[in-house]
């Protein structure tokens, strides 16, 4: 795991591999009288700037996620994440995407404004001797943004960062609406 995590080419790629999977896959969220109208996600613009390495502490524990329909789960953690943003120091609960990874839902002062309300999502890539690195320019929207139809875990007590995390995906808004 390196500490340079950012690459735009890969990013971008990435993007281009998730509108694909949004407009074409049967298991898209948006709903498929609006694919035709689906002209890919509105992002921020790829910076460096939003790239953080942090420790990772291991712990397997549960924990109490509310849901966008309003309903509360338990979540497998994995651990924690420390990191600082604009010299605030964070701890934020890493959840088990299961599939052998791990995320973040996090909530941040974008939501509302030029991002989902609710919150958002982003991989967070753990390496040996607890370093962590969680690249915000790959967060992305869950899928209840697309359809209402879907509960989806919203951030957890604590994980929520005051700052503006001006990357990743931004507020999907349907065309054919």
């Amino acid at each position: 795991m390196s500490s340079n995590a950012f690459d735009r080419s890969k990013i971008l790629a990435a993007r281009d591999e998730r509108d694909r999977f949004l407009a074409e896959h049967y298991a898209s969220p948006i709903l498929e009288e609006h694919r035709d109208d689906f002209a890919g996600a509105a992002y921020y613009e790829p910076d460096a700037r939003f790239v953080f390495v942090g420790s990772f502490q291991e712990a397997a524990t549960t924990v109490t996620v509310p849901s966008s329909t309003g309903a509360v789960s338990a979540y497998h953690s994995v651990g924690v994440v420390r990191i600082t943003i604009e010299s605030t120091p964070y701890t934020l609960t890493v959840l088990d995407d299961g599939d052998g990874g791990a995320f973040l839902a996090f909530a941040d002062g974008t939501n509302g404004d030029t991002t989902y309300g609710g919150g958002r999502y982003v991989g967070v890539e753990t390496g040996d001797g607890g370093e962590a690195i969680i690249d915000f320019n790959r967060a992305a929207n869950p899928y209840c943004v697309y359809d209402d139809e879907y509960s989806c875990p919203l951030p957890p007590a604590g994980n929520t960062i005051t700052s503006r995390i001006e990357a990743g995906e931004r507020m999907y808004r349907s065309a054919a609406v």
